[in-house]
């Protein structure tokens, strides 16, 4: 399983943003790494040249920050203690409620595939431990999650698409991931809507060597050229996100 939040800072300055990466960088993602159940996890910047560049539906067109969370096995007893933890650190003072900062997405995923460019020289596996330049993040909506539209939209983005994009300069790999459900965190209002359905959306993970502004203009051109004109699914987010570099980037 893996966990994807979407953050944004309304009426934010520098000032505040260096309070959410601090406490972000410092604080919450340690205490979550240093979980026996949590394989990794990592976050990424959306600056203003990046929004320019992105697509999104309005729920999500103020994005500022990506994170994301992978969960070992045994997952029951791993998601209890991320929740406990989060319900420990609001009762030290030191949880996620800062002014200003909204969440548009707190939910949950399924591992579909992992891909590997020939140039990374790791396996899909390593991916997520494998240092990055950003990500290319697809966030894509299935009104019919189960018709066969979708299907051929899945076999045509896994035989087709996939390997074009490996082959593309600076995409190190790939994930996809099927929602499973959202986060039910009473201590934070949620903007997305609870009636989504399991397998209702599906992200696509591009880990990026190159920069990611250059690297997604290179992606949608390929994408583009290979579109059917049928394919199933609303684009809800469509983006590249920057590495975070600690210290410097505050």
């Amino acid at each position: 399983m893996v966990f994807f939040s979407f953050v944004t800072i309304d009426d934010a300055g520098p000032a505040e943003h260096r309070q959410y990466n601090q406490w972000h960088q410092l604080d919450h993602r340690p205490e979550n790494l240093a979980l026996p159940g949590v394989a990794w996890g990592d976050r990424w910047a959306r600056p203003a040249d990046y929004r320019a560049a992105s697509r999104s539906v309005p729920q999500h067109e103020a994005t500022d920050y990506v994170a994301m969370y992978w969960f070992n096995e045994p997952l029951e007893q791993s998601l209890r203690e991320w929740h406990e933890l989060g319900s420990d650190s609001f009762q030290w003072g030191r949880g996620p409620l800062l002014p200003g900062v909204r969440r548009t997405l707190l939910s949950f995923f399924r591992p579909v595939k992992g891909y590997a460019s020939a140039s990374a020289l790791v396996s899909p596996e390593v991916l997520p431990y494998r240092p990055n330049r950003g990500l290319h993040l697809t966030l894509t909506r299935y009104a019919e999650p189960h018709a066969p539209g979708t299907h051929d939209s899945f076999a045509w983005e896994d035989r087709t698409l996939m390997p074009a994009l490996l082959d593309l300069p600076g995409v190190a790999g790939a994930w996809t991931f099927v929602f499973d459900h959202h986060q039910n965190h009473g201590g934070l209002p949620l903007a997305t809507g609870d009636d989504d359905a399991p397998g209702s959306l599906r992200v696509r993970l591009l880990y990026l060597d190159d920069e990611p502004l250059a690297t997604t203009e290179r992606v949608r051109a390929r994408t583009a050229e290979l579109l059917p004109a049928d394919a199933a699914g609303e684009t809800v987010f469509d983006s590249p996100l920057r590495t975070i570099i600690p210290w410097q980037d505050w």
